[in-house]
C-alpha cells in the first residue's frame, strides 16, 4: 500500500437488482480482475469497507485479515454528532477553549503542521513512515483539487498545541495525519482540533473517516467521538516459497527481527 493510503482494491459500480444477481456479478468481475494481475511474489492490499465479498480471492488462494476503521456515518446533523460524543471529549473541547484559550487556525501552514507531526513521532521514538518530498507532493495535489485543509490549535501565546490534516471527496473526509506538542498534551487541544475538523467536514462532504486504528489508545480516542467501528479486509497472497519460508522463520525465532 502507498504511504497514507488506507484502502485500494477493486471498485465496482453499484447495481440494482436481486441480491443473488449482485453477488454473481461481483464474483465474475472480481475474479476477472484478480486473474488479470501480472505474476508477482506477493500481493497485499486493504480493500475499501464497502467491498465485503472477497470470496473470489479466497477461491484463488488469497488470505484475509480483518482491520477496523472508525467512521461518522452521517454529518448531516452536526448537533447530533456533538451529542453522540463521550462526555470526556466534550469536556476537553471546552477546556481547550476556556481554560487554555486555544483557537483553531483552519488555513494553517503545512510546514507548521509537519513540525507537530514530527513531534508526535519523536515522542514515540519512531521515525515518520513517509518523507518530506512525498508529503509536499501529496499536499500540492490535494490543494490543487481544493480537497484538503490544515488545522492547528494555537493558544494566545502563539504556541501550537495540536494539528490535523484533512482530505475529502464527495463521499467522505479522511483524517489523514495528526500531530501535537507532547508538552501541551493535557490542554484538550487535540480533541478541539478534531472536533473543528469534523464540523468543517460537514460543510464539504457526507461522512468522516478517522482512518483507523488498530492501536488501542488511538482506537479508544476515535471511538469516543461516537464513531462506528467499521471492518475492512486486508487481502494477501504470497506465491514465493522464499518469502513464505522467511515469514515462517520469523514466527519461530524467539527474538523480533526487522519487519
Amino acid at each position: 500500500m502507498p504511504p497514507l493510503s488506507q484502502t485500494l482494491g477493486p471498485w465496482l459500480r453499484p447495481s440494482p437488482g436481486r441480491e443473488s444477481t449482485r453477488l454473481a456479478r461481483e464474483k465474475d468481475l472480481i475474479g476477472e480482475l484478480l486473474d488479470a494481475l501480472p505474476p508477482c511474489d506477493h500481493y497485499g492490499q486493504s480493500w475499501h469497507h464497502r467491498v465485503t465479498n472477497w470470496l473470489p480471492a479466497y477461491w484463488r488462494g488469497y488470505s484475509q485479515t480483518t482491520h477496523y476503521t472508525y467512521r461518522l456515518q452521517s454529518l448531516a446533523d452536526i448537533d447530533s454528532v456533538w451529542g453522540g460524543m463521550q462526555s470526556n471529549i466534550r469536556s476537553d473541547v471546552r477546556k481547550a477553549q476556556e481554560r487554555f484559550e486555544v483557537k483553531i487556525e483552519s488555513d494553517a501552514s503545512f510546514d507548521d503542521f509537519l513540525r507537530l507531526n514530527d513531534l508526535t513521532f519523536e515522542r514515540q521514538g519512531k521515525a515518520p513512515p513517509y518523507g518530506r518530498e512525498f508529503l509536499h507532493r501529496l499536499d500540492g495535489a490535494a490543494a490543487a483539487q481544493h480537497a484538503r485543509c490544515v488545522f492547528i490549535a494555537r493558544d494566545a501565546a502563539g504556541r501550537a498545541h495540536a494539528g490535523a490534516y484533512l482530505v475529502w471527496d464527495a463521499e467522505a473526509a479522511y483524517y489523514l495525519m495528526g500531530g501535537g506538542d507532547p508538552e501541551l498534551r493535557n490542554s484538550g487541544a487535540t480533541s478541539l482540533c478534531m472536533w473543528e475538523a469534523i464540523k468543517f467536514a460537514s460543510t464539504v462532504t457526507k461522512s468522516f473517516d478517522f482512518e483507523g486504528s488498530m492501536i488501542e489508545p488511538v482506537e479508544r480516542f476515535f471511538r469516543a467521538f461516537g464513531a462506528v467501528q467499521t471492518p475492512y479486509f486486508a487481502i494477501s497472497r504470497t506465491t514465493s516459497w522464499q518469502l513464505r519460508a522467511r515469514r515462517a522463520i520469523r514466527e519461530l525465532l524467539p527474538w523480533k527481527g526487522e519487519r
